[in-house]
């Protein structure tokens, strides 16, 4: 490639187009490609390298602390789970519809990996996303308002096509973290998705929040077009990690026998976790009428 093409096309910002052109050069060339064959192909190349860039940045503001795959996710561990349902978010419906979506579930089973995987997923289909937990949320909306930065703060939470807001009901919220929940909800109702995870039921949320009002409120917007997915069962992390212990303590047994016998490693006895679809727990009497059930069209370690 001459250096003077080489300046040009770095002037153009066409870096991915320079980095395959010796090659893609060499392809006309052996194939007998026609121009339009041949600029369709390096064009190709351009595009592909700026989506790739995009991605990635968008995945670093999605702040999503480690990026899960769905594919990495092991649906084989609890046979029971809806494949197909969780496909169906990834294919990021709910996104085109300005629905939302709640996961339920007790710490371990898997909450965290799959918005986190299904927040991947939007990226790589030209979403904005942002990811965090209701405590990140409490910490950006009370230090913003000792700087006076309230404003900047919700326009952030009300930017992304999908906002995930992970761990609610770990533990009670800071004062005054309810009203800045539910103006983010209110504001993004029926404009943008919001996907939720909570290891509490809903009727504990008026608790947690610290304000029935504000808790009811939020739960009478979310629910109206939100699809509820309700995981049980045991630890997924605990589950595996006892069973490297149980591995590791069994692979000192047997040096310390100095045989070849060994000792026999414990039997596994955690039963395997289930994922139901169905909604947990009662809801408040206000929240109830809005309720919806997963579409029946539809159908680990947080």
């Amino acid at each position: 490639m001459r250096p003077s093409l080489l300046q040009t096309l770095k002037q153009l910002r066409l870096s991915g187009l320079a980095q395959s052109l010796e090659v893609r050069l060499s392809e006309a060339s052996g194939n007998r490609l026609n121009h339009a064959e041949f600029l369709e192909l390096i064009l190709q190349d351009e595009l592909n390298v700026r989506t790739s860039r995009q991605i990635g940045r968008r995945v670093k503001a999605a702040m999503f602390g480690e990026v899960k795959n769905l594919d990495e996710f092991d649906f084989s561990f609890n046979p029971s789970i809806k494949r197909r349902q969780i496909h169906d978010l990834a294919s990021c419906a709910f996104l085109r519809e300005k629905a939302d979506v709640l996961l339920l579930g007790p710490p371990g089973v898997g909450k965290t990996f799959l918005v986190r995987a299904v927040g991947h997923q939007a990226i790589k289909a030209g979403f904005i996303v942002l990811y965090r937990s209701i405590f990140d949320l409490a910490r950006d909306f009370l230090g913003d308002e000792e700087l006076g930065q309230q404003d900047k703060t919700l326009n952030r939470y009300l930017k992304p096509d999908l906002l995930i807001i992970d761990d609610m009901g770990m533990k009670q919220l800071p004062r005054r973290s309810g009203e800045c929940l539910l103006e983010i909800i209110m504001r993004r109702h029926e404009n943008r998705s919001t996907m939720m995870t909570s290891n509490r039921p809903l009727e504990d949320w008026a608790k947690l929040i610290g304000d029935v009002p504000a808790a009811t409120a939020i739960l009478d917007r979310f629910l109206q077009h939100a699809t509820i997915i309700n995981i049980t069962g045991r630890s997924y992390r605990l589950r595996h990690g006892g069973n490297a212990k149980a591995k590791a303590n069994s692979n000192r047994g047997r040096r310390s026998t100095g045989d070849n016998e060994g000792l026999s490693p414990p039997e596994d006895t955690e039963p395997v976790m289930a994922l139901s679809s169905d909604s947990g727990g009662a809801l408040p009497v206000e929240a109830a009428a809005t309720e919806k059930t997963e579409p029946s069209a539809t159908d680990q370690a947080s």
